[in-house]
């Protein structure tokens, strides 16, 4: 098996909303806002080799919206998933799997491209599986007022109707789903929406939990610290107080898909609660 960061581009949300009641004076100490009191985002895949699969877990905003929507959301930087792929000589055919933590667009717009040919829509990855679950399934068909914005019908709607879109089964007890069809297990939340996935993935001796957006950066390892965004905020600090002794006992390795300079982390027991540890970039822990 080998594992790859895909850096898919990079957009900028309110500062305010991605750390809902903690103070600015606070949280932009390890997240500065610029003169609109936005913050700098990754959205950060991660690709997985391993025999003849090549796995993608999430695959970012896309490009298909309009200029208007993009400018709701400052895109910066230079990064795009097709040259990210490239980077390590893959192109969106090979892949095999597409793993969507949940269907927020900036989580899985990537997932549909326009079709230049006949118009409307296809997949980005025509030759790969997609893989949601069931709940979530129905929960972003037939969204609540809060989240409708984020869930975007052409960004998955048509995944259904090309026959790719495959369930993960959810756990029959718990929240932890051992020995899923794409070889890692997963991790069920519910706080920030329904039936979120978080792969936890085995590798060269670590234990990688790719964190989507239960723990969006290195400033939101706190426990209080809960974004604005959650539908259940109460339930997002009991699943993240719990990831997080987890996290200490079993030696996670955070894998940040919203952290723009830092894609991992290890976080330990102080006298104030379960704090950051250190922060690596994945090449100074696995090489490429």
């Amino acid at each position: 098996m080998k594992l790859y960061p895909i850096e898919t581009g990079n957009f900028k949300l309110d500062g305010g909303a991605m750390f809902g009641t903690i103070p600015k004076s606070i949280w932009q100490k390890t997240n500065p806002a610029d003169g609109q009191n936005k913050i700098e985002l990754a959205m950060r895949a991660l690709l997985i080799e391993d025999g003849e699969r090549l796995i993608l877990i999430d695959c970012g905003i896309g490009n298909k919206q309009s200029q208007k929507f993009f400018g709701y959301y400052d895109l910066w930087g230079d990064y795009d998933l097709e040259t990210s792929l490239a980077q390590y000589g893959f192109t969106k055919e090979d892949v095999t799997d597409v793993f969507l933590t949940h269907l927020h667009f900036d989580h899985c717009g990537g997932a549909v491209q326009m079709d230049a040919t006949h118009g409307g829509y296809e997949l980005t990855f025509k030759n790969a599986k997609y893989w949601s679950n069931s709940a979530h399934w129905d929960w972003a068909t037939k969204p609540n007022p809060r989240e409708k914005a984020s869930f975007l019908p052409e960004n998955f709607l048509p995944i259904k109707e090309s026959g790719n879109l495959n369930f993960i089964d959810l756990p029959s007890e718990g929240n932890y789903l051992h020995d899923s069809p794409l070889g890692f297990d997963i991790i069920f939340v519910d706080g920030h929406t329904d039936k979120q996935m978080l792969p936890v993935i085995r590798y060269k001796g670590k234990t990688i939990v790719y964190v989507a957006d239960l723990v969006a950066t290195v400033g939101h390892i706190p426990l209080v610290y809960v974004m604005g965004y959650d539908t259940r905020p109460l339930l997002t600090m009991q699943e993240k107080g719990d990831f997080l002794e987890k996290a200490v006992q079993e030696d996670y390795l955070f894998f940040f898909e919203h952290d723009p300079y830092r894609e991992l982390a290890t976080v330990s027991r102080t006298e104030k609660g379960i704090l950051l540890d250190a922060t690596f970039s994945f090449t100074e822990v696995f090489g490429l």
